[in-house]
């Protein structure tokens, strides 16, 4: 199993729920935001049997060149027995317009398994372009970009600011422009309807998503990955579940504060 794809692809799932409509257009948004400065998740990873692994993103309010901004912070690492095998560091910064949703400044820095990557990449809409600069190897970069691309921590909070179960029916499908890793990417997912899930929380009422990964050596099939997000105002990755090509692997939020809305809980 290739753990660096599947690291990448469950920060996707969790901290860019990771998928989104293209032709959306970034006007300044009317409704009130599903997350607010302040706000921070834990989510545990299951290897099997094993936790192996935690994930936390957390955001606040910044400035960029002047600009207010929203800044969003995603760390990832190994625990326990999985940290003897696979040393996990990663960290992950995005910094976005806090009314289009769209990034300006995203950095990743991570140490996997002796595996390391140091990258700056600054956004310009305006142009359409991606400025990397790998400090690792001292290379700089321009890359083309597609209108209301997303970086992999920004799509999270582009997701929930955008998508509710009122705008969705049962088995819509939907799309997302990414760029990462000096590369633009369009991923796929379909909306499955609404579930009542079982939670350490109690009963959550949930929307069930289907992302489309490609099946192989990581993952079972192509259709391998469910993901529930709360049906709320606060729109929260609660679970993830996914069968690989050995093995399954499930996340499940750990802990949280500060959302922006009461978090709901069904007592029948």
């Amino acid at each position: 199993m290739k753990k660096k794809q599947l690291l990448i692809l469950l920060l996707y799932c969790i901290g860019g729920f990771c998928f989104a409509q293209p032709a959306l257009v970034n006007a300044p948004l009317e409704e009130k935001l599903p997350f607010k400065a302040g706000e921070w998740f834990e989510f545990r990873i299951h290897y099997g049997f094993f936790n192996a692994s935690y994930a936390t993103l957390e955001i606040s309010s910044d400035t960029l060149n002047g600009i207010p901004v929203l800044h969003a912070k995603g760390y990832g690492t190994t625990t326990g027995l999985a940290r003897w095998f696979f040393k996990v560091e990663d960290h992950y910064d995005t910094y976005f317009d806090e009314k289009k949703i769209i990034p300006y400044w995203f950095i990743r820095d991570i140490y996997e398994g002796g595996y390391t990557k140091n990258l700056e990449i600054n956004f310009d809409h305006d142009q359409n372009l991606a400025h990397v600069n790998d400090l690792k190897n001292k290379k700089k970069q321009t890359f083309k970009i597609t209108d209301n691309v997303q970086d992999l921590i920004s799509a999270f909070y582009y997701l929930r600011a955008f998508y509710s179960s009122d705008k969705l029916m049962s088995n819509d499908t939907f799309s997302i422009n990414m760029f990462f890793d000096k590369e633009n990417y369009v991923f796929k997912m379909k909306f499955l309807g609404k579930e009542s899930l079982s939670t350490k929380f109690g009963k959550i009422q949930c929307m069930k998503f289907r992302p489309y990964v490609q099946s192989g050596r990581v993952f079972r099939e192509q259709e391998s990955v469910t993901l529930w997000i709360t049906d709320d105002g606060n729109k929260i990755p609660i679970r993830l579940q996914a069968d690989l090509a050995i093995g399954s692997i499930k996340v499940d939020l750990e802990k949280f504060k500060n959302l922006v809305a009461p978090f709901e809980i069904q007592f029948n």
